[in-house]
């Protein structure tokens, strides 16, 4: 239930999301931790601990340049996207019920309006689906534009998850193919 806006310079973000200035690796590592942490999970017939929702670790990393001139240095942001989808899910297969199965249903359309997006960027569409759902707004700068995208796909080596294991892949491939300037 985030509330997702958007700003003057067309950027999405999530109202009153908490951001944390970190100095070290350290610091980091425990904003990471505490928010690990926090992700809630549920058991289900496929995993004992199955997330109930996508989870996005944004780092923004400011450096000065002090080379041109000495009193006033050119900031240069960055900023990275640590993206966990929470896999998708066929009901009948976790069998799930009430809030559990709720949370896999959002799953499964946050995921769909991502492959759409995914789908516009590669066939080279005019028009971007990002408003397709909240996952898809925060990804944006992630997914056109001069950014860069890397994908990790986690598949169970199961012979009942093979159906599964064949739609990651093929989605991961089609995240492969997008294209940016």
């Amino acid at each position: 239930n985030l509330e997702i806006k958007q700003n003057m310079a067309k950027n999405f973000y999530v109202k009153d999301l908490k951001d944390t200035v970190v100095t070290n690796e350290k610091q980091t590592l425990k904003v990471f931790d505490d928010s690990v942490n926090r992700r809630k999970t549920a058991c289900t017939d496929l995993n004992a601990h199955s997330s109930r929702s996508h989870s996005i670790f944004s780092v923004t990393i400011e450096s000065l340049d002090y080379e041109m001139d000495s009193t006033a240095p050119v900031i240069m942001n960055s900023k990275l996207n640590l993206v966990d989808l929470a896999g998708s899910e066929r009901q009948g297969k976790t069998n799930t019920t009430g809030e559990t199965l709720k949370e896999g249903c959002n799953i499964n359309l946050s995921l769909s309006a991502l492959g759409s997006v995914i789908n516009c960027l590669v066939e080279g569409k005019p028009h971007i689906p990002y408003r397709g759902s909240p996952l898809t707004m925060l990804l944006k700068d992630s997914l056109g534009g001069n950014a860069r995208t890397v994908m990790f796909a986690n598949i169970g080596p199961a012979d009942k998850n093979v159906s599964e294991s064949i739609s990651t892949l093929r989605f991961a491939d089609r995240a492969k193919q997008i294209e940016n300037k």
